[in-house]
């Protein structure tokens, strides 16, 4: 027996088996439950460990079982495949230290951490599917899974924007699984393919290859939030910060964008996407998406949802990268997967430490929080100047490769769209900085907590300063060989370019 074979369905269950069983836990079995969540983790960890050695070194990690006719449920860990997955397990385990920090012992804690497992097994389904059914249904799984930590406070309003991602998430749903059917039909194979597989019938099926194209970038699109897809992604943020950070930073949207990437390159192809013309349509979504998002975060005064129009801003640019259509860009895209992650799972966590110890909500609030929770306040802000694209952080990595890559592509015209979007990402952060660090702080704040000497708790201020500094050394040892970019370059050579 192949021990290789099973280590991608070894992942899949070390979250899975957990979450099953959390489920089952009473509410006062605090420290079980923990246990299990970080027993899973590191299972997780290290078999992602295993097979990041193994596909650097070309062993192959493949698991099938027959679902249907001539159609597996199929499991491969490949370069790009491994990229997604070593991003949601290791924001998994940072996220689940501030979940426990920040909601152990409320009300419905089985409840929550079981569906957060949950959500991480679909994530990381959705990373390691070697074909599009097995995609599929791990997407779902996710929408699923998704919905109760959305509505997780049970308030009228978490219902509504519960309710509201639901449609807009079933939706984008049915049209992936109108466009998996119809390729099906005419390619009889749906699986994931260096280069794409669809050039065997784009001659004779011309109309419904771009029509079968259309429908992914809408389903796909809308967990990715791209225009006008995205209203769903805003009002989910009543759910707590840790439900924020998983959508943002670790799971939905980037499952949404990663779906995306997996049809350009995997399913269709760049020759294809850019023979059927439909490269520069997705780019100027993309791009309208990234200048819509940052000016309506301009005219918001709640911070959770400044973050949430941030990101429906910032995922386009994993978009954009892909529709530039050349090995550069694709580079400054992808490695935006991480980049993106850890910048806004940080601002989330930031975003929550001034919620749960000062009932701080809105920016108008936040005169002087610099001076009451300074080593939040510091990871908050190394997380919004990268977003600007401020160098070292990584968030200038990413928009240097994307700038260089339009100019290395002839797409002169997006320097211009990174210029504004630079300025409005500034435009809408920096304000926060400054009332944060130079303006006096008030004499109460709305709901303060005494936690502790420090801060706040140090499950709530170890997680933001972790991935504060990921922001930082990814940007600073962006050369080296173990940074996100240089994996990001093994993917581009021996799977896209």
């Amino acid at each position: 027996m192949n021990v290789n074979t099973y280590i991608p369905l070894f992942v899949i269950l070390s979250s899975f088996v957990p979450a099953l069983i959390i489920f089952r836990l009473p509410q006062k079995r605090h420290t079980l439950r923990t246990f299990l969540n970080l027993f899973g983790i590191f299972m997780t960890l290290f078999f992602v460990l295993w097979m990041f050695i193994g596909v650097y070194h070309n062993q192959e990690y493949l698991f099938r079982l027959p679902l249907l006719p001539n159609l597996d449920f199929s499991l491969k860990a490949g370069a790009l495949a491994l990229f997604f997955t070593g991003l949601s397990s290791i924001l998994w385990f940072i996220t689940t230290i501030y979940a426990i920090g920040y909601l152990e012992g409320s009300a419905h804690s089985s409840r929550f951490f079981g569906f957060f497992s949950l959500c991480i097994t679909a994530t990381i389904g959705v990373a390691l599917s070697a074909n599009l059914i097995t995609f599929l249904i791990f997407y779902e799984i996710l929408t699923l899974s998704a919905y109760p930590l959305i509505i997780h406070r049970g308030t009228e309003e978490s219902r509504i924007a519960g309710n509201k991602y639901l449609f807009y998430t079933i939706a984008g749903g049915a049209l992936l699984l109108l466009g998996v059917v119809w390729l099906y039909v005419l390619t009889e194979t749906l699986e994931f393919t260096p280069k794409g597989f669809v050039y065997t019938i784009v001659q004779e099926h011309h109309f419904a290859s771009m029509m079968i194209f259309t429908l992914f970038i809408a389903g796909f699109g809308v967990k990715a939030a791209l225009f006008p897809l995205h209203g769903w992604l805003p009002l989910a943020m009543v759910a707590p910060a840790p439900v924020s950070a998983l959508l943002h930073a670790v799971a939905v949207v980037k499952a949404g964008a990663f779906g995306i990437i997996r049809v350009v390159y995997e399913v269709y192809g760049i020759e294809i996407v850019t023979l059927l013309h439909l490269m520069t349509p997705l780019a100027v979504i993309a791009s309208i998406t990234i200048i819509y998002g940052s000016l309506r975060a301009l005219f918001q005064d709640n911070l959770k949802r400044r973050l949430a129009f941030s990101t429906v801003s910032q995922v386009s640019y994993i978009i954009l990268g892909v529709a530039i259509a050349g090995p550069v860009a694709a580079m400054g895209g992808i490695v935006h997967l991480v980049h993106q992650g850890v910048m806004k799972i940080t601002l989330f966590m930031g975003a929550g430490n001034f919620a749960e110890t000062l009932g701080v909500h809105y920016i108008s609030q936040m005169n002087g929080i610099g001076k009451r929770m300074p080593l939040t306040m510091v990871a908050f802000s190394i997380g919004a100047l990268g977003m600007i694209g401020i160098p070292p952080i990584a968030g200038f990595i990413t928009k240097w490769y994307l700038g260089f890559g339009a100019l290395d592509s002839g797409e002169e015209w997006v320097l211009f769209i990174l210029a504004g979007s630079s300025l409005l990402n500034a435009a809408y952060f920096l304000p926060i900085l400054y009332r944060a660090w130079f303006l006096s702080p008030p004499q109460s704040w709305p709901d303060e907590q005494i936690f502790s000497k420090t801060e706040t708790k140090l499950s709530l201020l170890l997680p933001p300063l972790i991935t504060a500094f990921f922001s930082l050394i990814f940007g600073l040892f962006v050369a080296t060989p173990w940074s996100p970019l240089s994996w990001v370059q093994l993917i581009i050579e021996r799977e896209f370019y």
